[in-house]
């Protein structure tokens, strides 16, 4: 079917960066036809929406949390997926895990409008 890899996590100080990226791999994800999405668990948390991108990449929607900090970016010619973290605080620290949906789909950080996922990638903001 396909198979989203997520890579580029790891630990940083607070007010550091990291860019994580998510390649798509498999017949459902190539051409650029998925609505996709990052995502995150937090130690005892409940996963919850960071940001999502349309198909072509031209809408983005992000939460309220992250905004001005996150930026979500998708290559189609590569099927891949970016999301580029900037002043990281230890309440990011999470494991972030890519989405995909296929069309129609709305462009939204929901977790449950998403049906493929990865297997997630570990950040650690410490202070």
């Amino acid at each position: 079917q396909g198979q989203l890899v997520e890579t580029g996590g790891g630990s940083v100080q607070t007010g550091g960066s990291l860019r994580l990226s998510c390649e798509a791999s498999g017949y459902t994800y190539t051409g650029g036809t998925h609505c996709m999405g990052w995502f995150r668990r937090a130690p005892g948390k409940e996963r919850e929406g960071v940001a999502a991108i349309s198909s072509g990449g031209a809408r983005t929607e992000y939460v309220d949390s992250v905004k001005g900090r996150f930026t979500i970016s998708r290559d189609n010619a590569k099927n891949t997926l970016y999301l580029q973290m900037n002043s990281l605080v230890p309440e990011d620290t999470g494991m972030y895990y890519c989405a995909a949906e296929a069309p129609p789909c709305v462009v939204v950080p929901s977790v449950s409008k998403y049906s493929y996922w990865g297997q997630g990638t570990q950040v650690t903001v410490y202070s």
